[in-house]
């Protein structure tokens, strides 16, 4: 049996965790305050949240990012992890991501893995969180975003590649002068005054929004798929299914704990893979910027999404599982 913690922030977590765990030939169980989502996950440990219950101390004095004194829902949280470990035994979990969880199931004497993320992640609580880890596993091509407080973990870093739940999925016929926004659900900053000044500068395009002031899509693969030109943010979820796509982009950051989104958008830029921007532009550079997205191609996504990084992943954890 191999665990796997899921965030519950946003969709991307759980997209990855189920795309990897097809690849492994163990069950997997899911960890997590997300409703149980099924297949392909054997088992579903349901965990308290934190809503609702008054907040104080929640860093342990900085070695932590989120312990919050005397917190029922930490604390059941914790007792169902751990009364869980003792009942199935894992041979390994998989944390993605909480640093809290990564050193309260090492301390329980479970193997981790720990999906690194990206941005500047020199804290204290972080460094603790990789440093316990028997595995990190970086979802991005270490030729296009090498940071040096990873690097300096040494070979217990594994890049793998973005993951999408499009690998190998066949394209939708090209769908002329169309365009994709993908704007997220993990919080965004992207208005409806923003996305019509986007339509208003851009007639000759046919808009589709999905996420943020637009609709939501439990598969967004046809339209972004078929799109001429893709507009996104850069969360990994986003970035790995534009990348599975290989469809040209502009890639907005929006503002996230440790540059997480700015880190990944620099580098992305800097390789050419895509047009990367620190913060979304003036309507008028729209026109401007979509035809160097289109110049740029699509094609440079292969280098962050090699189409078999779920397979990659699923060897790592095994590894660890097996040790």
């Amino acid at each position: 049996m191999i665990g796997w913690y899921v965030h519950h922030q946003g969709r991307g977590h759980l997209h990855r965790a189920a795309a990897v765990a097809v690849q492994l030939d163990v069950p997997v169980t899911g960890l997590s305050s997300l409703p149980d989502p099924g297949a392909p996950f054997a088992g579903w440990v349901p965990l308290a949240d934190d809503a609702g219950h008054p907040v104080e101390e929640v860093t342990a004095g900085g070695a932590l990012h989120w312990a919050p004194r005397g917190h029922d829902g930490m604390r059941e949280r914790m007792a169902r992890l751990a009364a869980w470990v003792d009942e199935a035994r894992p041979a390994a979990v998989v944390v993605d991501v909480s640093v809290e969880v990564s050193v309260f199931l090492r301390l329980m004497g479970v193997p981790v893995v720990v999906t690194a993320m990206p941005g500047d992640r020199t804290d204290a609580p972080h460094t603790t969180g990789y440093t316990v880890a028997d595995r990190v596993l970086a979802f991005w091509p270490q030729d296009v975003l090498d940071p040096p407080w990873l690097a300096r973990l040494g070979d217990r870093v594994v890049h793998v590649g973005a993951v999408s739940r499009f690998d190998g999925r066949t394209p939708a016929e090209p769908a002329p002068g169309t365009a994709v926004l993908l704007a997220g659900s993990g919080g965004n900053v992207v208005t409806e005054a923003d996305v019509a000044a986007l339509r208003a500068v851009t007639p000759g395009l046919t808009w589709t929004v999905l996420g943020g002031p637009g609709e939501w899509s439990d598969d967004p693969w046809p339209v972004l798929s078929a799109a001429d030109v893709v507009v996104t943010h850069a969360g990994q979820n986003a970035l790995a299914e534009v990348a599975a796509a290989r469809r040209p982009a502009v890639v907005v950051a929006q503002e996230r704990p440790f540059r997480e989104q700015h880190r990944s958008t620099d580098a992305l830029h800097r390789s050419g893979i895509a047009v990367g921007l620190p913060r979304w532009p003036d309507a008028s550079a729209w026109p401007r910027l979509l035809e160097q997205a289109r110049a740029l191609g699509g094609e440079g996504w292969s280098r962050w999404s090699p189409g078999d990084a779920a397979v990659r992943a699923a060897r790592e954890i095994a590894a660890v599982a097996r040790t």
